[in-house]
């Protein structure tokens, strides 16, 4: 073969070369935009499933789902109970955006939650043992209040008219449903013939958040029962401890809560009734007779003394049958932690101080000074 035909070879073969080359490049070029393509139309779809998947589940839900979280409950164990209860649409996901959040240290117990609420305010809520949602609105029950006043409150802020409201608490149904529910708190004391409502006491002054435009008259009383439990439970051991009941420690606090006006004074106070229970005096503090009566007076009389009424302590020794008013956080632990001290008589002058003595005669030449000089 000559020379000539031999580099025309070799040409045509580095031709071929350079066409095949361009050919794979051209292969590779359009196989990476295609990859390219595919990752972002795969990011955009996970991109958007993600998202969706942290979105709430129905975002104007006012329906809550109870919720128990065990003791020990790991991120797994909480991602799987929220979705298996609806309130979570993947709990990979939702596992995955708490730790890349991380968030951790989350409180067992029984929580009433949404499907309306985000992942930010699910992970929040089971992180505090609180519920974080905007309310409808709220409902602020002040200390002191009596089961009749309560219901004025109720009527004013909902549609349940204070009527229904007072039957439905006094009804034997209702004391034997939330007996069922809250055994601990309440038992067969409140069903003493005696007690004018079974509840009184039991519905805890607090300002309760409501997240439903009406709520029914269940709905409020075990609200309020609830805020009741969870600032007694606290109290449960010590008290069978002591031999004594729940019942006993919300009398003892409604005293305390009518009588006094701070927090040093429901401690001294408290020692004067214990005193005088340990010597069987009777206990002679006017809000009872106020309760006996069933009306306000900004003077008890010493005629309204006299009333027959199991409420009224000047006439019956120990504590009243039950609670007269809903006593707050501050007079339950005073009951809990009183002063120990050894005054037997109390009063307030007019600005609503208190006065203590120890003695009769001493308690006498106070009323002198404060009360028969004014």
């Amino acid at each position: 073969m000559a020379k000539g035909s031999k580099k025309e070879v070799m040409f045509e073969r580095m031709q071929e070369q350079k066409k095949e080359v361009k050919v794979v490049r051209k292969i590779v070029f359009w196989i990476a935009i295609a990859l390219i393509l595919i990752v972002a139309i795969g990011g955009f779809f996970t991109y958007r499933y993600i998202k969706g998947a942290l979105e709430p589940m129905e975002a104007d839900s006012e329906k809550t789902v109870a919720v128990e979280i065990p003791i020990g409950s790991g991120l797994d164990t909480i991602s799987q109970v929220l979705e298996e209860k609806g309130l979570i649409k993947n709990a990979k996901i939702f596992k995955y955006y708490a730790k890349v959040n991380n968030e951790a240290d989350f409180q067992a117990g029984t929580y009433e939650l949404s499907k309306a609420m985000t992942p930010n305010e699910l992970l929040k809520s089971l992180k505090t043992g609180k519920v974080y949602r905007t309310p409808v609105f709220t409902m602020t029950i002040p200390e002191g209040l009596t089961v009749d006043q309560i219901a004025e409150r109720v009527e004013a802020k909902t549609k349940i008219p204070k009527e229904e409201f007072i039957t439905y608490i006094d009804s034997d149904e209702t004391i034997a449903n939330l007996q069922a529910v809250y055994p601990e708190i309440i038992s067969d004391e409140v069903k003493n013939e005696n007690i004018r409502h079974p509840l009184e006491g039991y519905l805890f002054p607090a300002t309760y958040p409501f997240y439903e435009e009406e709520p029914t008259v269940q709905t409020v009383v075990e609200t309020l029962i609830e805020g009741t439990k969870a600032n007694v439970t606290p109290y449960l051991a010590a008290l069978e401890e002591n031999g004594k009941s729940v019942h006993w420690l919300l009398t003892f606090a409604s005293l305390l809560e009518r009588e006094a006006t701070a927090q040093a004074d429901r401690q001294t106070i408290a020692s004067v009734f214990n005193n005088r229970l340990e010597e069987g005096m009777p206990l002679q503090t006017d809000p009872t007779v106020l309760y006996s009566l069933g009306e306000h007076k900004d003077k008890v009389s010493l005629k309204d003394l006299e009333v027959k009424n199991a409420y009224n302590t000047y006439q019956n020794k120990g504590l009243p049958p039950g609670p007269i008013a809903a006593p707050g956080a501050a007079s339950i632990e005073a009951v809990i932690d009183p002063s120990h001290t050894k005054y037997f008589y109390f009063l307030a002058d007019e600005t609503g101080k208190n006065h203590f003595a120890k003695t009769y005669d001493e308690h006498l030449k106070l009323k002198a000074q404060y009360i028969d000089g004014k």
